[in-house]
């Protein structure tokens, strides 16, 4: 691939580039072992060993690896045994994935709104509040709400990221759940993970992904006599292995967005109307964010860098105030479950009605920067950009 292409439409995103056949010995090793359900072998199962890996990594103290981070957010939120209707208070800026693990489990979505980082505005929350998702969007840290008991951190955009005092996202609260989708920062095309650090609700989450058994490594399940009923999130041995194949370049993308992200920096273009918003030091630097004075500039710079062949993305598909899956509280269920269990009245939390929320998110464009770029491609990739917006 070309370097002016590689600028251009961006042919893979972020981990994906990491990808090559020669560096895959987890597959290998799992293809010659002949064993592609976890739980077949009494040894360590690639699996186990990708939990193992993460936990040592980000310091969890528990890890289940399960098919996809929307299982993960229903796994966290069924573990804490909720009753049918209970609220839960999700970002107004997320992937509407969110509400739909809400939803799914028979809860109600309350959207709270955003604070200028577009993260979870914990000052509008109830005090009392009980479950609580905070979603760290595009490698952003966001501030945690205090005394939630069940905080679920959802990390699908922001593994590798820490907090100030140098804790991994994902780890401060009741759960944290990650995504391995094409388009996050490590990818096996679907895949997700589930770390916690509360023993009860991880042997919970462990019996409900795997049918509500007592599963013993090598053996046909069991259930103990008081076992709940649950479902098959379990992942496969192939799909974990290219998980670890894509965690052991986890440095060394995180490495390349960090020196990228300097070297944008510094060639940003000189405009007043055009601001960057600077990303904190613990964040995963997956773009540069710019906030436009207008939509019309912001709409305007979309054209131009597209026409250049340049990758870049806006944030109105998030705002979920506006997502039909919300607005139309439509179900498969004849009775209408869950939303015949919600309370009378909007389901929302904002001080204008989102409509700053709205206005930031109309203004704000993002261009995705490249880890696995060598730095002299790296400095042209940041002119490119400087150069498009600049005549814009």
């Amino acid at each position: 691939m070309t370097l002016d292409n590689r600028l251009g439409q961006r042919f893979l995103p972020y981990g994906a580039n990491y990808l090559a056949w020669s560096d895959m010995t987890e597959l290998k090793e799992v293809i010659d072992h002949q064993v592609l359900f976890r739980y077949q072998t009494e040894t360590e199962s690639m699996a186990s060993r990708l939990e193992r890996q993460v936990c040592e990594r980000l310091g969890a103290v528990h890890t289940l690896a399960v098919h996809n981070c929307t299982e993960a957010l229903r796994l966290a939120l069924i573990s804490t045994r909720p009753s049918i209707g209970d609220l839960v208070y999700i970002p107004a800026v997320t992937f509407v994935a969110v509400a739909g693990a809400v939803l799914s489990c028979g809860l109600i979505p309350v959207l709270v709104d955003a604070d200028d980082s577009l993260s979870l505005d914990a000052s509008l929350l109830p005090s009392g509040a009980q479950r609580v998702i905070t979603a760290h969007m595009e490698g952003t840290v966001a501030p945690l709400p205090m005394g939630v008991p069940y905080l679920i951190e959802d990390c699908a955009q922001s593994l590798g990221a820490r907090f100030p005092d140098g804790r991994h996202v994902g780890t401060k609260g009741y759960a944290g759940t990650f995504s391995f989708h094409h388009n996050k920062v490590l990818t096996s095309g679907e895949g997700g993970l589930l770390v916690t650090g509360d023993d009860d609700a991880w042997a919970t989450m462990r019996c409900y992904h795997d049918h509500g058994s007592a599963r013993v490594p090598g053996r046909y399940p069991t259930w103990n006599p008081d076992a709940h009923y649950g479902e098959n999130f379990v992942t496969s041995e192939q799909v974990a292995a290219v998980q670890c194949q894509q965690f052991r370049h986890l440095d060394e993308l995180l490495a390349g967005l960090e020196r990228m992200y300097a070297i944008a920096m510094a060639q940003t273009p000189g405009r007043l109307d055009l601001e960057v918003r600077p990303r904190a030091e613990g964040d995963v630097k997956l773009s540069l964010r710019f906030r436009c004075e207008s939509r019309e500039l912001r709409d305007a710079a979309v054209t131009a860098l597209t026409a250049e062949g340049i990758a870049n993305w806006t944030l109105g598909k998030y705002l979920l105030p506006e997502h039909p899956v919300l607005t139309g509280r439509s179900s498969l269920y004849a009775d209408g479950f869950p939303w015949n269990h919600a309370p009378e009245g909007p389901l929302a939390l904002s001080r204008d009605g989102f409509a700053r929320t709205r206005d930031q998110l109309e203004r704000t464009l993002c261009v995705p920067l490249s880890p696995e770029l060598s730095e002299p491609e790296q400095v042209l990739a940041a002119k490119a950009v400087r150069r498009v917006l600049e005549a814009v």
